[in-house]
């Protein structure tokens, strides 16, 4: 610290070797004010820049400040790439991983904020900033909720730094910071992208490089808003060599390839794999590098990474949450290196992860939204593009864009490439955990926090009215569940208000005494019950393990319980049933059996499978901390995490390789 510390303010302009842009030296004289601030500009702007200068402002005035991140993937590179240039300054905690928790410097995902913020207040207050990245996931329909508590909760003193992609209300984000929050917030908007883009379009069978030709000749039998029977005939296929050769052609390599589906991604490679991207040189280098990685990552015998191996040889890679988060590492480390000049992925790739290449390619414009099938937003589509286009290494990007007219209509294709980005929307829809930790700290006036939600700000009367019910709803169920009586929480509402995310379920089973019961195998089978949520159609591959036939009966029992009070005051969607299905996998792994062998008993991707072990571990920490709980229970839960966090489920080991 006291080598930052004698850091005049003053040259903390020159943390970068390049000249800053008009928005971002805007953003930075702020940082010498007073007031929050809210960024918003395009992917790939460049507005990484502005939390260096914050990070580097605070640790200078040798004040915390805490980095907030929508994914672990980026938590994790953010962690990496503070900690080459701070050193042990540098801390992170994510849930899976805590490594120098109380450091100077945090980096944290929303979540693991957001819960700090209620149960352990202490840890921030000192913070002299807290940095929001991909603070438009205010409208993530599943987790949008826990960004607008952070906002509301962060302390008042704390200075906020809001990193945005353009969206069209960024004022009203703003009006709501200063006139709700009482939070004075400097608003920088930039709108152009530092390295142009040109838009292509792979359509019929043929290239085109304008608009107006897809318009005339792409879609010439295809105009109508409904397809007539027949059409078909007049679909010309559109193929995968023919856009390679054109982008090898034209020296646009690398290239990120954009597929809505984790087998889609490996259907794709396995198409190119007559093509060799790398001089002998290079595949020589490649080995070398993978071997290496592999063996450091302790996945050099894993059947997955054997398979991606023949991949890479070749230059080319496929990324997806499917995949052991060690080789999605292995990818990334590799395409960072310039050895992968092809990669197939889905679209968390363009999500933070500073990866860009020269060239974008989008398999399709349709993707499953919550409410099904659909056209790709603006947003998305322009978060993805941003991949294109290299700051510094290129004077332009290109995007290509892969048409089928049958499968996707023209205004559809109007709407993604060309429509208004999307407006942030509140989803606000407070957990029972928010509930009880706000009811701890404010009582019956918990309902008064409502109109301080971005909600309430954007709206209507009536829609509000039907807000604040659904609020004093889960209020009701908190009561009627015996976690407050008498205007305060009980011992029970103390231990669930720790448990985010499943507090019913463990709030029930902790009064009943089962969770002191459990063994540390019947534990973590318990837990995974509550954490999985099955794809459409798996099959599974194995019944449940004899043992867990009584904990898998409590659950259902809890279930019913549950279910009657949340029923009684219309709360929807409740708690979901119970899955049981992880039992197979959970009994060997915890066992010391082979991750190969744990992914056959449940029959789901590997990346799956280490996702819910990892987010049991998380769960299990949880129960060590809460308060109210039993000695018993605390080493239950220790020895639990210790047995199943191992091999490639262990995230620290895989952060600190």
């Amino acid at each position: 610290m006291s080598d930052l510390a004698t850091t005049p303010a003053a040259q903390l302009v020159r943390l970068h070797d390049f000249p800053y842009d008009a928005y971002q030296r805007e953003a930075i004289a702020a940082v010498a004010g007073t007031t929050s601030l809210l960024v918003a500009a395009p992917t790939g702007a460049g507005k990484t820049v502005i939390a260096d200068y914050v990070i580097a402002d605070a640790l200078a005035q040798q004040r915390p400040v805490i980095y907030t991140a929508p994914i672990k993937a980026l938590s994790n590179q953010k962690y990496r790439d503070f900690s080459a240039q701070y050193g042990d300054l540098v801390g992170i905690v994510t849930g899976d991983v805590a490594i120098n928790a109380r450091a100077p410097l945090r980096i944290m995902t929303t979540e693991i904020y957001r819960n700090t913020l209620l149960d352990q207040p202490d840890q921030i207050e000192d913070a002299a900033w807290v940095i929001f990245d991909e603070v438009h996931y205010l409208d993530d329909e599943q987790r949008g909720t826990v960004w607008e508590e952070s906002l509301m909760l962060t302390p008042p003193r704390t200075r906020m730094l809001c990193l945005s992609a353009t969206v069209p209300n960024v004022d009203e984000l703003a009006a709501w910071m200063e006139q709700v929050l009482e939070r004075p917030t400097t608003v920088v908007i930039e709108t152009k992208r530092p390295v142009p883009l040109q838009i292509r379009y792979q359509c019929q069978g043929e290239i085109f490089t304008r608009w107006k030709d897809v318009k005339e000749h792409g879609y010439r039998h295809f105009r109508g808003g409904r397809y007539e029977r027949g059409l078909e005939r007049h679909v010309i296929p559109n193929r995968l060599s023919q856009l390679v050769k054109a982008i090898r052609t034209q020296d646009e390599l690398p290239c990120i390839y954009f597929a809505f589906g984790r087998r889609r991604t490996e259907e794709l490679a396995d198409e190119v794999l007559g093509y060799t991207f790398l001089s002998p040189e290079q595949q020589v280098e490649i080995e070398q590098r993978y071997r290496l990685l592999c063996e450091r990552y302790g996945v050099l015998n894993e059947p997955s990474a054997k398979r991606l191996h023949t991949f890479i040889h070749h230059g080319v890679a496929y990324h997806h949450a499917g995949m052991l988060p060690t080789l999605k590492e292995i990818v990334e480390q590799l395409f960072n290196a310039k050895l992968i000049p092809l990669i197939f992925t889905t679209e968390t790739f363009a999500l933070g992860i500073n990866m860009p290449a020269r060239t974008v390619i989008f398999d399709s414009l349709r993707k499953y939204y919550a409410t099904g099938f659909g056209p790709l937003r603006p947003r998305d589509f322009h978060q993805m593009a941003g991949r294109a286009g290299r700051r510094g290494m290129d004077t332009e990007g290109f995007v290509y864009v892969r048409l089928v007219p049958t499968q996707v209509k023209l205004d559809e294709v109007n709407y993604s490439l060309f429509g208004q980005p999307e407006p942030v929307i509140s989803q606000f829809n407070a957990s029972y955990a928010t509930i009880l930790n706000l009811y701890e700290r404010y009582g019956e006036r918990v309902l008064d926090l409502y109109p301080r939600t971005l909600h309430c700000f954007q709206a209507s009367k009536q829609q509000r009215k039907r807000a604040r019910q659904r609020f004093l709803d889960r209020l009701n169920v908190l009561k009627d569940a015996g976690c407050i009586r008498h205007e305060k929480l009980t011992s029970k509402g103390n231990f669930a208000r720790w448990m985010f995310g499943y507090e019913l379920y463990l709030a029930h089973l902790f009064e009943q005494g089962l969770l002191d019961r459990f063994s540390q195998h019947e534990l973590a089978f318990a837990l995974s019950c509550l954490v999985f949520e099955p794809r459409p159609n798996v099959q599974f591959a194995r019944g449940l393990p004899h043992q867990f036939s009584w904990v898998a009966r409590e659950l259902s029992r809890t279930f019913h319980a549950i279910h009657a009070i949340e029923d009684q005051h219309d709360i929807d969607p409740g708690a979901p049933p119970p899955k049981p299905q992880l039992g197979g996998a959970i009994e060997l792994w915890i066992k010391g059996g082979d991750f190969t062998d744990a992914v056959e008993a449940c029959g789901i991707d590997e990346g799956e499978l280490v996702r819910y072990l990892r987010m049991v571990i998380q769960l299990l920490r949880q129960l060590q901390q809460a308060p109210f709980t039993s000695d018993k229970l605390r080493a239950t839960a220790r020895d639990a995490r210790l047995m199943l966090d191992r091999g490639v489920v262990d995230a620290e080991r895989q952060l600190r390789a």
